[in-house]
């Protein structure tokens, strides 16, 4: 086969997705999961998403019609829009008239957004931490649920590590489970199929990609990152997440305020102790020291930055090494 692999793996369907990989890329707000990343997933055969968070409207449309021009073939794209965001509502809704191929959606549940979902034939995914959440969200009318551990970059729903919940999750539902948080190789592919998940979702790996819409001084960062460099921070929505130690960090440690410049009320609840947007934003544009770096728990494995297609390869190869 021109792909190299004898494929020996069960297939992920979600709704009208078949992708060639069971291998779906995280959403990554602000600004570093947009088209880029999503058409290059796309195209070396797993499921691209593109983050909604820390962008207009308007900007999300334009990046969804972008990658699906880049898209070569039966590529899949969804867009991710986070539940506790102010905009989620008008967001989901413009990605349904994009007809993008799905919605994936956490920080929160929705009754609305499975019923939107439903009446446009377009899967809606929701990302859980517990067996609870999983069945009420299949319940609802999720296509999917993504359970993500505690490994997970970002902000965290759990405590708990991912393969503790996993089987768990598969369990309680019918509809597909991915794995998702400190997916790094082909042998924790291996494992989550095993465990009876039906794929997996990787976000801090696919970060340190040439494709990944983040700038430069970003994916270095994960490159030279430290096991002692993770730090977790309790952010304004009121959640922790996994960062990358730097000036911002040791700024906010202890529930120190900073100084909010310019506030847009883009949380529905928020602490106001300083501005997670505004710290996301300036990493994004590339100050990386006075800005929040997300990352997930093994971003120290990470040693240098390989194009999407690469890495998808790298983990296939693992992953008939195990089976």
């Amino acid at each position: 086969m021109k792909w190299g692999f004898c494929l020996n793996f069960p297939q992920l369907k979600i709704g009208h997705m078949l992708p060639k990989f069971p291998i779906m890329q995280g959403g990554m707000g602000v600004g570093i999961s947009l088209s880029g990343l999503a058409s290059a997933v796309a195209n070396a055969g797993g499921i691209g998403i593109i983050s909604g968070t820390g962008i207009t409207v308007d900007e999300m449309r334009t990046h969804i019609r972008k990658a699906r021009k880049s898209i070569e073939g039966a590529g899949y794209i969804g867009v991710n829009v986070l539940f506790a965001m102010s905009d989620f509502a008008e967001k989901m809704k413009a990605a349904i008239e994009e007809k993008v191929d799905f919605i994936i959606s956490g920080a929160g549940i929705s009754r609305d957004m499975y019923a939107w979902g439903k009446e446009a034939g377009i899967p809606v995914i929701s990302i859980v931490s517990t067996a609870r959440l999983a069945k009420m969200s299949e319940r609802l009318g999720a296509s999917a649920v993504v359970v993500e551990g505690h490994e997970a970059g970002g902000h965290l729903g759990t405590d708990r590590p991912l393969f503790d919940i996993l089987p768990e999750v598969v369990e309680a539902v019918k509809i597909p489970v991915i794995a998702a948080g400190g997916i790094m190789t082909g042998e924790d592919l291996a494992r989550a199929l095993k465990m009876g998940a039906s794929g997996v979702q990787m976000g801090t790996r696919f970060v340190a990609s040439e494709e990944c819409d983040a700038p430069l001084s970003f994916k270095e960062k994960y490159v030279h990152a430290r096991q002692e460099d993770i730090v977790m921070v309790k952010t304004t929505v009121g959640l922790q997440g996994r960062a990358i130690k730097n000036h911002f960090t040791d700024l906010i440690l202890d529930e120190k305020k900073v100084r909010i410049k310019k506030c847009i009320d883009c949380l529905k609840n928020c602490s106001y102790r300083f501005c997670t947007m505004d710290s996301l934003v300036t990493s994004m544009n590339g100050d990386c020291e006075n800005g929040l770096v997300f990352a997930g728990a093994r971003v120290h494995e990470i040693n240098e930055i390989l194009p999407v297609k690469t890495i998808i390869n790298n983990i296939m190869r693992e992953y008939e090494t195990c089976i």
